[in-house]
């Protein structure tokens, strides 16, 4: 059960920065200023429940395990699906590499789990 909740907290924080992430790209986007001003309040908000489930997670997970997890998922969460898929920027080999390594280390790091 413990572990079901690690991995719930831990994909709760990657899809809450993600949308934080979203909310910030349509702020930047946005020519009109109440637009801006909507989307930045979403990202803020989005960020601010990502701190919330964070916290949750470190009653369950050492913070020198649960930071580089969520951090590196958020990355490679934000970098794939956000920017690349929803977004259609354009993603170079030596980022993919990037990601890889990211996920090789979140892998190292919760070894121990």
């Amino acid at each position: 059960m413990k572990t079901l909740k690690i991995a719930f907290l831990i994909l709760g924080h990657s899809t809450f920065t993600s949308l934080a992430n979203i909310g910030f790209k349509l702020s930047a986007a946005s020519n009109i200023w109440s637009r801006f001003l909507f989307w930045q309040v979403a990202g803020n908000l989005a960020g601010f429940a990502g701190v919330l489930v964070f916290t949750g997670l470190l009653r369950l997970v050492p913070l020198h395990v649960a930071y580089p997890i969520t951090q590196g998922l958020s990355v490679i969460a934000v970098q794939v699906v956000v920017a690349r898929l929803l977004f259609q920027e354009t993603v170079r080999a030596w980022q993919w590499v990037g990601s890889a390594l990211v996920i090789a280390g979140i892998v190292l790091i919760s070894v121990r789990l």
